[in-house]
């Protein structure tokens, strides 16, 4: 797998990177979680084990390094189950140029390099999100108040639903995508979700015009969720309040506040170029390939064992 991977990239002259595992700063996001050591060295107070490289792959678009990626370890504190592992491989890579469907278009070809064309027996379908979410959930997810969610987790049974997720937008979102829409997603091709509602943007840019609209996309395999990728948003004030955000988000649920990444603002204030990006859990891909049913089946030494 890791040999086809590379000499797909290699064919379409992107370059291969390494970045650091441990790093100064880590995600602020709210729904993720990183290992952090603590006084590792004498002159910095904290360096986090990385939940993806993103964040120094987008500073070498930054300095000019044109298309790369990059196959490594990531890490994500607390993330243990069926497709989760603490520590995990992911491949991750950026297109400078390239728009989201070129990117989607490319993740296609990789795949089906990659997989079998008796585990894809159809060509890859693309679904707008808001269309897919309307049509299981039967809610419109821009639209949609959060007591209309409620009343849809309530009749589905799912009444958890309201403890976990409570007044936030994007925490209900997340939710009924999960339990309810990646279930009825197409079978045996290649599913690609795109046009995330605002609120879920992360990373990601707002489409011009329609700012209601972040430009974002998943890929999925069987109702799998193999990756999640962006157009990337290069500007840095816009960034720096996404993170401000984030980081009174974690406060208020007494979650550790991570400092926010001013090199990487640095890097989108000297000039990200517009690019668009995409990881993919290879574990979860190797799943696919294998025919197995849980990540551990696929990992050497998984968590505990």
């Amino acid at each position: 797998m890791l040999a086809t991977v590379r000499n797909f990239f290699s064919d379409r002259n992107v370059l291969e990177v390494e970045t650091p595992a441990l790093y100064p700063s880590c995600n602020p996001e709210p729904m993720v979680e990183s290992f952090a050591l603590t006084n590792t060295v004498a002159e910095m107070n904290c360096l986090y084990l990385q939940t993806s490289p993103e964040f120094a792959m987008k500073r070498l678009l930054a300095a000019g390094s044109g298309a790369i990626y990059q196959i490594c370890r990531a890490y994500r504190k607390s993330e243990s189950g069926r497709y989760h592992n603490p520590e995990f491989s992911l491949l991750e890579w950026y297109r400078p140029g390239f728009s989201l469907r070129q990117l989607m278009e490319e993740v296609e070809a990789l795949l089906a390099a990659v997989v079998p064309p008796s585990q894809i027996k159809h060509h890859a379908v693309y679904l707008s999100y808001r269309s897919i979410f309307n049509q299981t959930v039967g809610v419109d997810p821009f639209l949609a108040t959060v007591e209309d969610f409620l009343a849809v987790a309530n009749r589905l049974g799912y009444p958890e639903a309201e403890a976990i997720c409570n007044g936030n937008r994007s925490a209900w979102l997340d939710f009924l995508f999960s339990h309810v829409v990646q279930a009825q997603l197409p079978k045996q091709c290649i599913v690609f979700v795109y046009d995330y509602p605002a609120c879920q943007a992360a990373l990601a840019r707002l489409r011009p015009q329609q700012p209601d609209i972040a430009e974002r996309v998943e890929v999925f395999i069987d109702g799998i969720e193999l990756g999640n990728g962006f157009q990337e948003l290069t500007d840095a004030e816009q960034q720096k309040q996404r993170f401000l955000a984030q980081q009174a988000e974690r406060q208020q649920a007494g979650l550790p506040v991570p400092e926010i990444d001013e090199c990487f603002l640095g890097a989108l204030s000297a000039g990200l170029p517009d690019s668009a990006g995409i990881a993919i859990g290879l574990d979860r891909l190797l799943m696919k390939l294998c025919g197995l049913e849980r990540i551990q089946q696929v990992l050497t030494f998984p968590l505990g064992a």
